[in-house]
């Protein structure tokens, strides 16, 4: 049975578009992992460490101003712009003979990535309005970032067989190339803003609808359990494959990350049977098995299989509460805000992971893997507990709210029953710059 997402011809373009991109990017990644080893040689850890900061860094800070650009430009020509960034920085990525050369093409690209990732992501609610099938492309979306993880070096390991790794780079930049392509013969809705909207203002718009929407405080609060959760398998997965398979530790690290992907995959692949669930309980339920898995992880690191036992479950946990994002953050803003709400997303959630990377590098090398799973384990616990607690468990979308501070004949007011109190689904905006307290005052 097809997907319900896939029988929209505009998402199979842009679905396309995020699978080619995708794949290029993880050969990308290989190819900077060879560069960095062939400049830097035995230092080429601490160019990926820093390449990894640059990159985390410009998600947190760019992404709103990247919103606040995006709102004022088409929104296909300013997708397919950035893409073609991309490309060029990847033709660029061959000729490089200076480690501060790849600094500032890894600034260009990801500057590049923090303005396309959330804009391309809020497209696809107003391409797919149907419940049904936005909630299948949200899973397909999560299956492929997840199958790029295990494919791509697969995929460049075979390649490499034929070609010299700077050969990557150029087809990363054909791929890049090819999702504009896509972008540019998929319909995409034109999108009005006021055009004497204050840029700087703009930037913030999307940062204050999270901080001001209880739901939105409640999935940060999760992204950080996540993030703790998420650090020890990307940062510590080669540590511990190499304590448990010091004669073949790259087998073991494959394995082991293979596990997670296919744990993660098999997840977003239920996820749509999960619809008649609500998304707080879903999001939860997946933080929480992140958190159970940190803490049986110390009894659990004898052997390869029990870890990969572990980062299946994670994975399958980290699914759970990834995949429903979109659905929250498109139920908590208005359309002409969801590019603002979704880069603010990126930023913030990113915003964790800057903190968590180093620190479980930083715990694996000073106190050992067992107590640094514990000690995220800890922060995770506490991403949990503030989430449930910030995330209302009656989380009701139309709420009864009296507008004081307008005028009767407001055209707002004439939309709803009576002058004062009315109610309908209720999100941040201009109209209602805060959230109604349990009276309904704003």
């Amino acid at each position: 049975m097809i997907p319900a997402a896939l029988q929209h011809a505009a998402f199979r373009r842009l679905f396309g578009a995020q699978l080619i991109a995708l794949t290029g990017t993880g050969l990308a990644t290989v190819a900077l992992g060879l560069l960095a080893l062939q400049l830097a040689g035995d230092s080429a850890g601490v160019v990926l460490g820093t390449a990894l900061a640059i990159k985390m860094t410009t998600y947190v800070f760019l992404s709103p101003l990247a919103a606040a650009l995006a709102e004022r430009l088409p929104r296909r020509s300013f997708l397919i712009g950035l893409d073609l960034i991309r490309a060029t920085v990847m033709l660029c990525l061959p000729f490089v003979d200076q480690l501060w050369q790849i600094y500032v093409l890894i600034f260009l690209l990801q500057a590049a990535s923090a303005g396309f990732t959330p804009a391309f992501q809020a497209v696809i609610p107003d391409v797919l309005q149907n419940d049904r099938s936005y909630t299948s492309a949200l899973s397909l979306m999560r299956i492929a970032e997840d199958a790029e993880q295990i494919i791509s070096p697969l995929l460049a390991v075979l390649l490499l067989g034929f070609v010299g790794f700077p050969d990557l780079f150029i087809g990363t930049a054909i791929g890049f190339a090819c999702s504009a392509w896509l972008i540019a013969v998929t319909p995409i809705a034109a999108k009005s803003r006021p055009t004497d909207a204050n840029f700087w203002g703009r930037a913030r718009t999307g940062v204050q609808i999270y901080t001001l929407t209880p739901r939105l405080r409640g999935l940060l609060a999760l992204e950080a359990a996540v993030a703790a959760a998420g650090a020890m398998v990307f940062v510590n997965t080669a540590s511990l494959a190499a304590q448990l398979a010091p004669q073949d530790t790259g087998r073991a690290i494959a394995l082991a990350m293979g596990a997670f992907g296919a744990g993660s995959i098999a997840a977003a692949a239920f996820a749509p049977s999960l619809r008649r669930f609500a998304d707080r309980w879903v999001m939860i339920s997946g933080a929480a098995i992140m958190t159970l898995g940190l803490i049986c992880l110390p009894w659990m690191t004898a052997h390869l299989w029990a870890v990969m036992l572990i980062w299946a479950v994670m994975g399958a946990g980290f699914s759970l509460n990834q995949t429903p994002i979109g659905r929250v953050l498109t139920q908590s803003c208005t359309q002409d805000d969801r590019t603002a709400t979704f880069a603010a997303q990126f930023a913030l959630s990113h915003l964790f992971w800057l903190f968590t990377y180093p620190l479980a590098g930083l715990l694996g090398a000073a106190v050992g893997l067992q107590i640094t799973a514990l000690i995220l384990a800890g922060i995770a616990l506490v991403g949990l507990f503030a989430g449930a607690l910030l995330w209302p468990a009656q989380d009701i979308a139309i709420l009864a709210h009296d507008h004081a501070d307008l005028p009767p004949d407001h055209p707002h007011l004439a939309q709803h029953i009576g002058p004062a109190a009315h109610g309908h689904v209720f999100v941040i905006d201009v109209l209602h710059p805060r959230w109604p307290n349990s009276a309904g005052r704003l």
